[in-house]
């Protein structure tokens, strides 16, 4: 019995580690063409800084790394080409009103690390779809936040554990 528990849960790390693999760096001359075809359209004259690429949703995906007009932006994609995300870095006096409120309300005297606009694609179509801001609360509380451009909290992950990239 000790032994087809420990079969099963073996068969069960193996099994979940394919279903949640981390990011794995991949050469830019490694990249699927029609990825890097995208990138250096939608983004003409970027600096590309890298790739990775992971399972979303059972699917894979690339994200490329780039600097476009000064700013750092991920683009995901799939592995055919079509654009399905891009997360651009911004300045926190770029984000709307509704959000610095309802950030500032929720998270007095909180710092922020990093803001991104995160960006849906779908039929060709870009729309902003909310920001997502690594913070650091009163308490020395690290924390992703999600917030819709109307200031509506939509996510909050603990990042705590997390190590600083």
């Amino acid at each position: 019995m000790r032994i087809l528990a420990t079969l099963l849960l073996a068969g069960f790390a193996a099994s979940a580690g394919t279903l949640y693999a981390d990011e794995e760096k991949v050469p830019l001359n490694q990249v699927p063409k029609a990825v890097l075809k995208t990138v250096k359209a939608r983004f003409s004259g970027a600096e590309l800084l890298g790739a990775e690429k992971e399972l979303e949703g059972g699917k894979t995906v690339y994200e490329i790394g780039l600097k476009h007009r000064g700013q750092k932006i991920e683009a995901t994609l799939t592995p055919e080409g079509k654009l399905i995300e891009i997360e651009k870095q911004i300045a926190s006096k770029e984000m709307p009103q509704a959000v610095q409120n309802a950030l500032r309300a929720k998270y007095p005297n909180a710092v922020y690390k990093m803001i991104e606009e995160v960006i849906k694609v779908n039929g060709g179509e870009e729309r902003l779809e909310y920001y997502e801001v690594l913070l650091v609360t009163s308490n020395n509380k690290k924390l992703e936040v999600s917030v819709t451009p109307e200031g509506q909290f939509k996510k909050e992950e603990d990042k705590s554990k997390e190590k600083d990239e």
